[in-house]
């Protein structure tokens, strides 16, 4: 897995937290459709098919 930015490290972390894109824009001062645009490049660089599964993945290998 390539490295993550840390805007992605940072929209993993709330995403592992169960918040919604709105919700983390708020936190980090981004527009919800940035956070969507960091969340799906997660998917990718994670090769899941959801956010769901991006968080599992982050939490069970304590990438965060």
């Amino acid at each position: 897995m390539d490295k993550l930015s840390d805007r992605e490290k940072d929209v993993l972390f709330y995403l592992v937290k169960g918040y919604n894109n709105k919700q983390i824009g708020k936190v980090l001062s981004i527009s919800h459709h940035t956070v969507k645009a960091h969340v799906s490049a997660l998917i990718r660089r994670f090769e899941c098919s959801d956010r769901t599964e991006v968080a599992y993945l982050a939490g069970k290998y304590n990438i965060i």
